[in-house]
């Protein structure tokens, strides 16, 4: 996961993108009842209880619209919020208070959500010894955002991108002839300081990976019985990963099995949102 300089870096292009799809030339309905300059304020509530995420991503879709808007907030990211809760203020002008609105809340309740189904998650497996993961499967141009908003809901992020890390999928396997010439050919190409994971299937593939010397062994799809088999066979030879339609109602059974890591794409992909909304505009 990126730091939050390099997010704040990363987040105008994007941020920016978002506001031209949704203002391509202009926002009719407010100039049509607002020509000019009129100072406002607004109240941003908290309509169900959650964890709240992407106060500043929120916050700069109005400074890029109007960089004189005022935003005071009384939550930070990551902090419980209630149901009718005033999370925040924002002033400024009214006619950039109604076109930032939308594409505003959307990134914050995107990320909210993610943030409270991952802190779900993340409380089931609590003592456990085993860490909760997100994926790859995000959502396009969000993933900056929605991984972010996994940390901030208790979670931890796998690799990045494709440039983030070795992963030797089923496909990957296929390519290369099987397991071993997979693992030998990565550990030839990619640095030394990279960590080789090797996804399987099957207990023998399990014995493959860690005879051919993968650094971690994904138990995809697996049943929990296969997964606790397997955990035996590697014996601490390497690092354990459980994948494969991981969700917060199955997640629990998972835990017996001892791997070290659970990856779930549900966290990013199956989220819902945190229905937040800007209420009470007023003129001042």
């Amino acid at each position: 996961m990126q730091d939050p300089v390099t997010l704040k870096l990363s987040a105008d292009e994007l941020i920016k993108m978002a506001l031209k799809e949704d203002i391509s030339t202009e926002d009719v309905s407010t100039n049509a009842v607002m020509k000019e300059y009129k100072k406002g304020a607004v109240q941003l509530i908290c309509k169900q209880d959650g964890v709240i995420c992407g106060l500043e991503v929120f916050a700069r879709v109005f400074k890029i619209l109007d960089e004189n808007t005022q935003i005071n907030f009384y939550v930070k990211d990551g902090d419980k919020v209630a149901k009718s809760q005033h999370i925040a203020d924002l002033t400024g002008d009214i006619r950039i208070l109604l076109q930032g609105e939308r594409t505003a809340l959307n990134f914050l309740q995107r990320m909210s959500g993610i943030a409270t189904y991952t802190a779900e998650v993340a409380a089931l497996l609590k003592d456990s010894g085993t860490k909760l993961l997100d994926t790859r499967k995000t959502t396009p141009n969000m993933r900056i955002f929605e991984k972010y908003a996994v940390r901030c809901g208790g979670g931890n992020n796998h690799r990045y991108n494709l440039s983030d890390g070795v992963m030797l999928k089923d496909n990957h396997i296929g390519a290369a002839g099987g397991i071993a010439n997979a693992v030998k050919a990565a550990k030839e190409y990619s640095s030394f300081v990279r960590k080789i994971e090797v996804e399987v299937e099957t207990l023998e593939q399990c014995k493959e990976a860690v005879e051919a010397g993968a650094d971690i062994i994904m138990l995809d799809n697996m049943s929990v019985e296969n997964m606790k088999k397997a955990v035996a066979l590697i014996g601490g030879r390497a690092l354990t990963e459980c994948s494969g339609n991981v969700t917060r109602e199955n997640i629990k059974n998972i835990i017996s099995t001892g791997v070290d890591y659970v990856s779930s794409g549900a966290l990013t992909h199956s989220a819902p949102i945190l229905d937040l909304s800007l209420k009470n505009l007023r003129a001042l």
